[in-house]
Formats: C-alpha cells, structure tokens, sequence
C-alpha cells in the first residue's frame, strides 16, 4: 500500500518502524550480550571476535549501498526492508547451533547483511515519512525504540544466563527477531517514491552533494576508530574476573551493557529534539569527542564497577548522539530522489570504517595490548569531530 507524506511526525509509519526496530534490537543484543561469553566457551579469542564483528560490518556496508541504489532506482523500499529483518533473525538465531568461530562468523554475516539491506531503505522511509524539520525527533524516536529493544535484551540474557545454557538463550532471542518481522510488514505503509529505471551505480554516487561528500569524510574517519562495544564487554569481564571470579564477572558485564543501552535510549530522542533546535553536526561532534573520553578511561582503566558504569555510560551517550544525529543530517543533505544511495553511501562508509576499526583495535588488543587500541580509537575519534565541527 502507498500512501502520500503525513503531516504529523508521530505517524503509523514512525511508530511502525520504532516496533520493528525495538524488538529486532531486542534480539539482536540478547545475543550479542552473551556472544564474548560464549565464544569464549568454544575456545574463540578477542582477536577472532575483532574478526568476526569486523568482516560482518564490512559485509553489511556494501549490501547497504546496494540495497540503497535499488531503492531509489524501482522506487520500492518496504519489501527490502522486511526482507532485512528477516535475515537478521535468522542469522542471529542461527548462533544456537554452532560449534565453531567459522560458523559463529556466518551466522554474523547472514544477520548483519539482512542489517544491511534493510537499514538505508528504512532510513530512507523514516525520512521521508516526516517533514525536514520534525527529522530529529522522527530518528530519535526511533533509536530510543531500537535501544528499548537492546536494553530488554541484554537484560534478559542477564537473567536467563544462570538458569540456562548459552544455545538456549539463542533460541529464546529468535522469538523478538520474527516479531520484528512482523511489525514492518503489517504497521509500515510504503511512502509513495518516483522510480528512476534510468540511473546508473557510479554516476549516481558522483551526483551526490559535494557538502554530504564531505561529512561522509568525517563519518569516515570517526567510523575507522569506532570499533564494536562487544569488545567492552569482553574488557569489563576480564578486568573484573580476578576480583569476583568468572562467572560474575561475565554477569556484572552484561549489567554494565545494559547500563550503556539504558542511556542509549533514554537520551536518543532529547538529542534527536535539540537538533532540531540547534545546529546538529556541533551536537554531533561533541558526541564523537565523548567516544574519545571513554577511550581515554579505558587506557586508565581502575578494575571498579563503579568506574566501568561511567565508562559505559558515556558510550551510551555519544553512541546515542551518532545514531540520532547522523541519519538526520544525512536527510538535511540529500535530495529526495536520491535518499536511498546516500543513506547507503553513509552506512556503507560506517560499515568500512567499523570493519577497519574492529580488525585494528583487535589484533591491537591481542598483539600489543588494550590500551593501544582505545589510543588509536581515541584519536580518529578527535579527528573526526573536528572535521564535521568545521562542515560549511
């Protein structure tokens, strides 16, 4: 069904697409909470989880690019979208039957290319479902949904993780995984797009605003030291293990994750409502210099518990800002007909930057130790709020 643009921001669409992300994330992070833990009791090492979140990332970024061109060029995006979700449940549930690292990564890949064919086309949607200056809070509202969802998760992980073996707490997370499905399928309208059967792959990304090519620069480098919190958790449970033993010390990291989705959530949508009162890429750059705090904290990193819930509520903070505040930007810079490719040219530099940061601070971790790697994140971190600080 096609509908034309409403007027109000909180629509059946924003809601619908909030639904859908809120239990896609809930699975999404139930599994990923005790994804360290759990490779961990197959014999996998930092390095291998560096690897296995890296290479899914960089997967991800290019089906995104893809997936956003098609969008803009049949002008159809809703049935990608559920197609999406569905592969990330699917992906993610199939953690419950592994019992190596290499299938632990295809399962990764599977979920994570679902994550992105889905993620520029549903962007895309959001977008365009809400006028230009209700964009901050349409997005907000929708990551503060999405990270409800890994709120959830994680916590229930943290509550099952004792009673139940890590492959059932897998097959537990499904359940969230097709529910998702199921909310963008029946509450998301498709928003009404013209088809270009005409456009060409590399000319359409030559088109592409020469101002949004340059904060794709700075998304760039920040994304290149942005590596995946997964290995926070791992760092909370092995700076804690000495002090409380193994398996409190796996539990009171989950806790701490937890911690980080719950700032997450609850300070999307008052970011995604000061951009739309003042000028986002400022806000957007103060939370990329909170990344480069906490990889400063976890370099003097004190083995508390105390410590560590400030250095994961810090990471709840500025990633709240950049999934927020990125996204919205993108929407100010993009022309309608071409929303899908630029939202898939940003998620595509994301996925880049997330896989060269994953691979990097990882074998950093293992090679050299964990503070080399926060000191190389730190600093593209710095480098990357300058360059969108000074966007013209």
């Amino acid at each position: 069904m096609v509908q034309t643009m409403p007027k109000r921001w909180m629509n059946k669409n924003v809601i619908g697409m909030g639904a859908a992300s809120f239990f896609n994330d809930f699975c999404h992070e139930m599994s990923t909470s005790i994804l360290p833990a759990f490779l961990a009791s197959i014999g996998a090492s930092a390095a291998l989880l560096g690897i296995i979140e890296g290479f899914a990332d960089l997967v991800s970024s290019f089906a995104k690019l893809g997936a956003g061109f098609y969008s803009d060029k049949k002008g159809i995006r809703k049935p990608i979208a559920v197609l999406g979700y569905f592969l990330t449940a699917l992906g993610m549930g199939f953690f419950a039957v592994v019992s190596s690292g290499f299938q632990v990564l295809m399962g990764r890949v599977v979920a994570w290319f679902g994550k992105g064919i889905r993620g520029p086309v549903r962007d895309a949607m959001l977008s365009a479902s809400v006028e230009k200056k209700d964009a901050g809070k349409a997005f907000g509202f929708h990551r503060m949904m999405d990270t409800t969802g890994a709120v959830l998760g994680p916590l229930i992980a943290f509550l099952l993780v004792s009673r139940f073996r890590y492959r059932q707490i897998f097959w537990f997370a499904l359940v969230p995984g097709l529910v998702s499905v199921a909310a963008f399928f029946f509450l998301v309208s498709e928003v009404a797009e013209e088809p270009n059967h005409h456009m060409r792959f590399l000319p359409t990304l030559r088109g592409l605003p020469v101002k949004f090519k340059r904060y794709l620069v700075g998304v760039g480098i920040f994304g290149a030291g942005d590596f995946s919190h997964t290995l926070l958790i791992l760092m909370a449970a092995q700076v804690l293990k000495p002090i409380y033993g193994s398996a409190v010390a796996n539990t009171s990291a989950i806790l701490l994750y937890v911690f980080r989705n719950v700032f997450y959530a609850g300070l999307s949508f008052p970011i995604g409502y000061l951009g739309d009162k003042m000028p986002k890429r400022k806000i957007l750059s103060f939370g990329y210099l909170l990344s480069a705090v906490m990889c400063v904290g976890f370099i003097f990193i004190v083995p508390k518990f105390w410590y560590l819930s400030i250095l994961f509520i810090i990471g709840g903070t500025f990633i709240a800002s950049e999934d927020v505040l990125e996204g919205a930007i993108a929407g100010e810079l993009l022309p309608e007909n071409l929303k899908g490719t630029g939202y898939g040219a940003l998620a595509t530099v994301n996925g880049i930057g997330d896989f060269i940061s994953s691979i990097i601070v990882g074998f950093l971790w293992a090679a050299v130790s964990p503070a080399a790697g926060f000191l190389y994140a730190g600093i593209l971190s710095v480098i990357g709020a300058y360059i969108v600080w000074k966007l013209e």
